[in-house]
């Protein structure tokens, strides 16, 4: 059996998004797609669970399942059931149909979730998400029966935007009352959009105040520690240190490996279902991997 992959910059491989629908009920301003320049797939089942076993006989550790919106995806929970069992299954949804799934994913072996939430006000979220299911309540329901279902623990994903900047406070404290943790991202903002909220000045006031900080192990992001409340800063532009710790590949909706979320130029079609050519494949693609953001960064080269 083959071991962990480790590209030829010395980075391990564990972790794999997989995108499996393109379909989105929102539109939220800021959307890059997971990197697809064209979305416009969905991934068959068979492709998925090929994926998925070939991976974790390469030492990948945990699958986390995005979209667009995989929780449009029919027979999601299905799908999940023929997961490896010694894999961490997540998912990263934007909640509006979480209520009504959330027990029957658990009961298939998802092991938490990742919730998009950009505001806690109904009209700037609706603005941010430009969808006509963006209702605000439905979220917020719908991380209740996560919490209730067991798909813990849950994080809160927040793109900081000049739209909800002043708004990050009291979605501190919503996190802090929920049992959440507020995953604070700087704006993927490669096109220059323009929408990118003060990520240095809300990161410098958590410094002040916390009670503890802490550097996780990937991506070596911070996470601050405050008067009960978890709080994580997650900072892919212009970040050496960011993609030097990068440990994980992607899947897009039409079925090709992704080596890098900033680039196009470098995918591996996956052409089988077979277990043993997908592992083939991953490794090619593993092969192709290098930091996006890599100078000056001497451990960066090879």
């Amino acid at each position: 059996m083959p071991g962990i992959m480790v590209d030829p910059y010395g980075r391990k491989v564990t972790g794999l998004r997989i995108a499996l629908t393109s379909r989105c009920n929102l539109r939220c301003l800021y959307c890059h797609h997971e990197g697809e320049v064209e979305p416009n797939g969905e991934i068959s089942d068979e492709m998925v669970v090929g994926v998925a076993r070939a991976a974790a006989a390469l030492g990948v550790r945990s699958i986390k399942l995005t979209g667009g919106e995989p929780l449009l995806r029919r027979g999601l929970a299905g799908l999940i059931a023929q997961m490896p069992q010694q894999m961490k299954i997540s998912l990263t949804t934007n909640g509006i149909y979480l209520a009504q799934q959330a027990d029957e994913l658990v009961r298939a072996g998802l092991d938490r979730v990742n919730v998009s939430l950009d505001s806690l006000q109904p009209q700037t979220y609706r603005a941010i998400t430009k969808g006509r299911e963006g209702d605000l309540e439905r979220v917020l329901q719908g991380l209740d029966a996560a919490a209730g279902a067991g798909l813990l623990p849950i994080k809160l994903n927040v793109v900081v935007l000049k739209q909800n900047e002043a708004e990050i406070p009291a979605i501190i404290d919503f996190c802090r009352d929920k049992g959440l943790i507020a995953q604070l991202i700087q704006l993927l903002d490669l096109q220059g959009w323009g929408l990118s909220g003060d990520i240095d000045a809300i990161e410098a006031r958590l410094a002040a105040q916390a009670d503890s900080i802490r550097t996780r192990e990937m991506h070596r992001r911070k996470k601050y520690l405050l008067d009960g409340a978890e709080v994580e800063i997650v900072r892919p532009m212009d970040n050496t240190e960011f993609c030097a710790n990068c440990n994980r590949l992607r899947v897009t909706s039409d079925g090709k490996i992704k080596p890098c979320l900033l680039r196009s130029d470098n995918l591996v079609a996956i052409d089988s279902c077979d277990c043993g050519r997908i592992g083939e494949l991953l490794q090619e693609a593993n092969a192709r991997r290098e930091p996006y953001f890599k100078e000056p960064c001497s451990f960066c080269r090879p």
